[in-house]
């Protein structure tokens, strides 16, 4: 088998084609790889282009004089960096830190941040294009559309330009 024909299986593996179906699996350009996380009784998602890590042993630093929702800040490998409680920055009550609390460090516009977030879910393939507006009465701040992921089950657009411009 030459090179070609390698590139070739690797393609149609990757798509779930067969060698001998002659059609192509069409992946829509609004997909988007994002991160599924949970905040405050919300699940959420941001595209994956603004994670940088994510930490689950995390030691945050408290600051004086701060809103109550900056939880301090990160020595991350020599960079500081503000982290955000992103539950308090939206309003909700603050909750015990657990196993699975974690922070996402993100950079947004190259502005190094952390977001603590109450879990993890996954990474997964989204469809922009099916993002819906928030009705007004029910704009959560921090979010800018939802997405219907199915079994009843709604996901909040997580507005990171939002979080640069509330600090």
């Amino acid at each position: 088998m030459n090179e070609q024909e390698l590139e070739e299986k690797k393609k149609m593996a990757f798509s779930g084609a067969e060698e001998d179906d002659q059609t192509a699996v069409e992946v829509p350009e609004t997909m988007e790889r994002c991160l599924v996380f949970e905040s405050g009784g919300l699940i959420m998602f941001m595209s994956t282009e603004y994670v940088i890590e994510i930490i689950n042993d995390h030691s945050v630093t408290k600051l004086p004089v701060v809103p109550d929702y900056v939880a301090g800040i990160l020595n991350l490998r020599g960079q500081i960096l503000p982290v955000v409680d992103i539950r308090l920055l939206m309003g909700k009550p603050a909750a015990e830190y657990d196993s699975k609390t974690c922070i996402i460090v993100l950079n947004i516009d190259s502005v190094p941040i952390g977001i603590i977030v109450d879990t993890v879910r996954q990474v997964m393939d989204i469809d922009t294009a099916k993002i819906q507006p928030v009705p007004l009465r029910n704009r959560q701040k921090l979010t800018n559309g939802m997405l219907d992921m199915g079994n009843g089950v709604t996901a909040m657009s997580f507005d990171c330009g939002a979080l640069i411009g509330s600090q």
